[in-house]
């Protein structure tokens, strides 16, 4: 079975996630947000305390929010950054992204190590994450999909209520709900939606009422 640890960081209010197999440890971050010392501490100490054997960095897009820890987790553990190639621009360009917030930030770029793509599988122990393709909000962003623990890390692509901004770099409207209607709306109706911001929903809930998608 797998478990799912959250946590908010960075002033963008990003989801940091940890899944793990709970028979043998074996774990991926998913989107590391860390800015500071003390959100590096948290998270290490998570993983420590769990005693959890990092196997990667799973990246559902690769704007600058979710990608400031990068460094941190792939330096101390050892592990590759695994994410869609259609984002690797993004991803070697996060000082840019960051001067169109006015920002400066430590992190210049970072290479993707493993690319994912449609269809592929992570494994975490005999557990597995789907990954699917939802092109839009970015050129690469994936959504991870659990059939046996029915729930899905949609990244920004999908929220309660919402979509992903498309007014950034990388971003197609027009994809963007088109991706979400025939690649994360056809998932079961009671498959827990847990974006890259906000609180979590379903997607018989989203396939009901989100007004983006209607």
């Amino acid at each position: 079975m797998l478990k799912i640890k959250q946590f908010v960081f960075n002033p963008f209010g990003e989801s940091t996630f940890v899944v793990s197999d709970e028979v043998t440890r074996q774990a991926i971050v998913v989107d590391p947000g860390m800015t500071t010392a003390d959100e590096e501490a948290r998270l290490d100490k998570y993983i420590d305390d769990n005693k959890l054997v990092l196997t990667g960095v799973v990246n559902t897009h690769m704007h600058l929010d979710h990608c400031f820890g990068i460094d941190h987790v792939r330096d101390r553990y050892g592990v590759p950054l695994r994410a869609h190639p259609a984002d690797a621009p993004l991803g070697r360009d996060i000082a840019g992204q960051a001067a169109k917030f006015g920002m400066r930030v430590p992190v210049a770029g970072v290479e993707i190590d493993e690319p994912l793509h449609d269809g592929d599988r992570i494994m975490l122990g005999k557990e597995e994450l789907e990954v699917i393709h939802v092109p839009g909000h970015s050129p690469g962003g994936i959504a991870l999909y659990s059939a046996t623990g029915k729930f899905v890390l949609a990244g920004d692509s999908l929220f309660a209520g919402a979509v992903g901004r498309t007014d950034i770099l990388g971003g197609d409207h027009a994809q963007l709900i088109d991706s979400v209607r025939r690649r994360l709306l056809t998932l079961p109706g009671d498959t827990l939606v847990i974006p890259g911001h906000d609180r979590p929903t379903t997607i018989a809930t989203e396939r009901d009422t989100n007004p983006y998608l209607r």
